[in-house]
C-alpha cells in the first residue's frame, strides 16, 4: 500500500514522502496514529501544493534575511559604555547590548540569540560580530565600542 507520510517515521521515511509499506503497517499503525494518509491522487496533489507553498515561503524568508544582512553590514553599530582609565570596560558588551544598539540606530529588530560572540567584548575599539539571520545567511556587523567616563 502506498501512503503519504505526515510526520517523520524512523526506518520508513520523512514527512511528505510517498512510500510503499505493508497493508497491516499502514492500517494498524500509520493511518490511525495520524502519521500517514493513503496516497490517493487528491492527497498527492494536496501534498504537492503544500510543498510548493513551503518552498515559496522559504524563498521569501531567505530574501528578507539577505536584505537585512545587507542593511546590517552597510553601517557600523556604535555602542557607548563606561570605561576606566586604561580603556577597559566596566563589565562587558553582551549580545543584548548589541541588539539594542542595532534596533536604535538601524531601526531593525535583531534577536540577541542570533548574535554570535566568540568572547565577551571588554575593550574599546572595533569588533566584527556575526549575526546568523537564516540557514545560509549571516551578516558581519562592525561594532564600534566608544567609552564615556
Amino acid at each position: 500500500m502506498e501512503v503519504i507520510l505526515k510526520k517523520d517515521v524512523k526506518g520508513t521515511g520523512k514527512e511528505g514522502d510517498v512510500v510503499k509499506v505493508s497493508d497491516g503497517f499502514a492500517r494498524n499503525k500509520l493511518i490511525p496514529g495520524g502519521l500517514a494518509v493513503e496516497a490517493t491522487e487528491a492527497n498527492k496533489r494536496a501534498i504537492a501544493r503544500e510543498k510548493a507553498k513551503a518552498a515559496e515561503k522559504y524563498a521569501q524568508d531567505k530574501e528578507a534575511a539577505e536584505q537585512l544582512a545587507a542593511k546590517l553590514t552597510a553601517a557600523p553599530v556604535i555602542v557607548k559604555t563606561k570605561v576606566g582609565d586604561n580603556g577597559k570596560l566596566f563589565g562587558s558588551i553582551t549580545s543584548m547590548d548589541i541588539a539594542q544598539a542595532v534596533s536604535e540606530q538601524l531601526g531593525t529588530e535583531v534577536d540577541k540569540k542570533k548574535i554570535v560572540l566568540d568572547k565577551p567584548i571588554k575593550e574599546v575599539g572595533e569588533t566584527e560580530v556575526t549575526v546568523k539571520l537564516f540557514q545560509d545567511v549571516a551578516a558581519k556587523v562592525k561594532v564600534v565600542i566608544e567609552g564615556a567616563k
